[in-house]
């Protein structure tokens, strides 16, 4: 196999024109110099230079060598080049994951600003509920995160936790509201004990169970009561579809209210008020680059607007 370096120290003698020449550039002594192109010549099995007049040229094998150590020496600048802009957060790549209701109002304002500090950076997003829905213990964004296969993901605190190898940044904890018909008779109540929802029908909104359902059962169960659910949903914006319609009750995060149904109600709770507590999970091992950081500090701005 061809010793690069030694390609290099050929390249030198070729564009020097001289073994000496060569040795004052490398600042090594013409011997090395020379014991360097002999040890190539032996790896290459023929001669690389011949003497002309008071220096030397190279042979059409010592050319060919010689260009090829030109486009191995401007590969390795690019590939430092590309490498600092990478280690400098101009270049690279970010995967995300990220569930529905944090889209809008954490997610898009903090690409938004990751894309104008770092323009080079491409984003890899995509929407993922199984967090709340997870399918199996070995899938879902915490996995995707914990295997390598996704840089960032947003999700509720899972009730158990995250497993080893993955750290959870908190950004905001998210408060449920009590959202009624119009017309319903505890409407016209500022704020409502959850007991005064425990003969309700209830219109369900985050099904199968995950930990944004748990938060709402176990308040429910610290009021006293379990809420009988008449109606499943899979998303807020049908869920209130189903409560204008007078079909019952339901309880759903304030991000998830960001556009309201005209024929809804949306009064605070307490007694107590369910929180769902949002966080971004990174893996523990992930290095410092400065495109996450600042990733994360978008995210925490973002939550604290």
């Amino acid at each position: 196999m061809l010793d690069v370096r030694r390609m290099q120290v050929l390249r030198a003698v070729v564009t020097s024109g001289s073994v000496t020449a060569a040795a004052v550039n490398l600042g090594y002594t013409p011997s090395a110099v020379s014991q360097q192109v002999a040890a190539l010549e032996k790896q290459a099995g023929t001669a690389l230079l011949e003497r002309f007049g008071r220096g030397v040229r190279p042979t059409a094998a010592g050319l060919l060598l010689t260009e090829h150590a030109a486009v191995i020496s401007r590969n390795v600048a690019e590939a430092e080049t590309a490498l600092a802009d990478l280690r400098a957060g101009r270049t690279g790549q970010l995967s995300i994951r990220y569930f529905a209701t944090a889209g809008a109002t954490l997610v898009a304002p903090a690409l938004a600003r990751l894309r104008a500090e770092h323009p080079g950076v491409r984003i890899d997003l995509r929407l993922d509920d199984s967090e709340e829905s997870p399918a199996s213990p070995d899938s879902g964004p915490l996995t995707d995160v914990r295997q390598g296969r996704a840089d960032v993901a947003i999700v509720v605190h899972p009730r158990d936790l995250p497993g080893p190898g993955v750290r959870l940044v908190h950004l905001l904890d998210d408060p449920y509201r009590a959202v009624l018909p119009k017309g319903h008779r505890l409407a016209a109540q500022k704020t409502l004990d959850l007991s005064e929802l425990a003969d309700e029908p209830w219109v369900g909104n985050e099904w199968p169970a995950g930990p944004c359902l748990a938060s709402v059962v176990d308040a429910c169960a610290a009021a006293g009561f379990s809420p009988d659910f008449v109606v499943e949903s899979k998303d807020h914006a049908t869920a209130q579809g189903f409560i204008a319609a007078g079909l019952g009750v339901g309880l759903m995060p304030t991000l998830g209210l960001g556009h309201r149904h005209p024929g809804v109600a949306v009064r605070k709770v307490r007694g107590p008020e369910p929180v769902r507590s949002i966080y971004a999970a990174v893996r523990e091992t992930s290095p410092a680059a400065p495109a996450l950081l600042a990733l994360i500090d978008a995210l925490r701005d973002a939550a604290a607007g």
